[in-house]
């Protein structure tokens, strides 16, 4: 029934929907190729994390077969995309005397200046799940890519780390691993979406992108062609129907409802007096809402939203480097007028994201809320293509794994 040929996908357990990407693997082509799309409405996740694993168990079967399906393939095995609010991110630099007669930076060097960078001091319950390296420096010169062969006494390297708590890193990798499928690595989400999102061009010139998603809200500043600062709010689109439904005095359900088909980021001047019907299940007349009222209520949640991230950015000075402007993903980008929002908040120009350097399925490349899931299999690609230039699985990547998932027993 399924073709057996290898594929990488990337799974996203989020807190509205389950949603599985089907990359097929082309070791010819630098793009990623969809193949299969499998999604399925999440009833066990709350702000990103599992809360009843077998609903999310359920969700997620459901999820993978429809991407079987589609793809005409078996899934054995899946990149997982994590959040939470335990997530957190931050720099960190190690520091390496160069001993050699000569002064001359050998390979080893370098090596042993990323695993001095590495012995960072977290608390006993949490995981690293990323470290990821930015810039050498020698001597007190900054911004060297590559220190082999440079002379100095001194070599240092600047990584950016992204860690959390163990045990809730594992549910849901036990929830995966329940349905007989393995984690090839886990991956922090709002990464995942700026692979996705941002060609190299736009990482030189540097870029926000900010992942709207149902519980959380991840955002990932990417500038001179590397990561400088990770972070996540626990607040998303769940938060805009709450407030529609405590605000407006409706069920939650039909707070929903509203917010899609009448929400808008921007109270416009249009809007004033008019209002929203609403109607029983017969189709019959209860009461009228106003418009302006259901849209202001959402325009101050999502200003709170980005005026929270822009603090932040702005505190690490990193909103200077922001050239190529900010990129909006995830199902909360779809709100109308979000863009011109968000714009004069930072100060900068905002749109919302396309995929770059994807191929297949247009369903999916074209819709927001699948940005994530595209680039959890995008990762995959690049570390397919690693493993495959250096002969097999490199030992970082298998023993970091390997030590998250030894205390999932199935």
């Amino acid at each position: 029934m399924f073709d057996t040929s290898p594929v990488i996908v990337g799974l996203e357990v989020g807190t509205s929907k389950i949603c599985a990407v089907v990359d097929e693997v082309n070791p010819d082509s630098a793009g990623l190729s969809i193949i299969g799309l499998g999604q399925a409405r999440s009833r066990g996740v709350r702000k990103g994390e599992i809360v009843d694993a077998a609903l999310a168990g359920e969700d997620i079967r459901n999820a993978i077969v429809e991407a079987e399906q589609m793809a005409d393939v078996e899934v054995r095995s899946v990149y997982l995309g994590v959040t939470g609010g335990h997530i957190r991110g931050f720099n960190n630099r190690g520091v390496h005397p160069v001993v050699s007669a000569d002064r001359e930076i050998t390979e080893e060097d370098v090596q042993d200046v990323i695993k001095n960078a590495k012995a960072i001091n977290l608390p006993a319950e949490n995981h690293v799940v990323h470290v990821i390296r930015q810039h050498f420096r020698v001597d007190g010169q900054d911004g060297v890519q590559n220190a082999v062969g440079m002379l100095g006494a001194k070599v240092e390297v600047d990584v950016h780390v992204v860690h959390g708590n163990f045990n809730r890193l594992q549910n849901p990798i036990r929830a995966v691993k329940s349905l007989q499928l393995e984690v090839e690595d886990i991956v922090f989400n709002g990464l995942a979406s700026s692979l996705a999102l941002l060609s190299n061009e736009q990482k030189e010139l540097g870029a926000l992108v900010i992942d709207l998603g149902g519980g959380m809200t991840e955002y990932v500043v990417c500038a001179e062609g590397i990561v400088k600062h990770t972070g996540l709010l626990a607040v998303g689109g769940d938060h805009l129907s709450n407030d529609l439904a405590y605000g407006l005095k409706v069920p939650l359900s039909r707070a929903e409802q509203l917010k899609i088909e009448h929400g808008s980021a921007l109270v416009e001047d249009s809007v004033k007096g008019q209002t929203v019907t609403l109607t029983n299940n017969h189709g019959l007349a209860e009461r009228s809402l106003n418009l302006e009222h259901l849209r202001r209520i959402m325009s101050l949640r999502l200003e709170e939203i980005f005026q929270l991230i822009a603090r932040e950015i702005s505190r690490t000075g990193l909103l200077d480097y922001l050239r190529a402007g900010i990129f909006l993903c995830g199902g909360g980008a779809r709100v109308p007028q979000i863009e011109n929002l968000a714009e004069p908040i930072f100060g900068l120009p905002v749109s919302v994201g396309r995929t770059s350097s994807v191929s297949g399925l247009k369903s999916a490349l074209d819709q927001p809320e699948f940005t994530t899931a595209i680039g959890l299999a995008k990762f995959g690609s690049f570390e397919v293509k690693k493993r495959a230039g250096r002969g097999g699985l490199t030992g970082g990547i298998k023993n970091r794994v390997t030590r998250l998932l030894r205390a999932v027993k199935m």
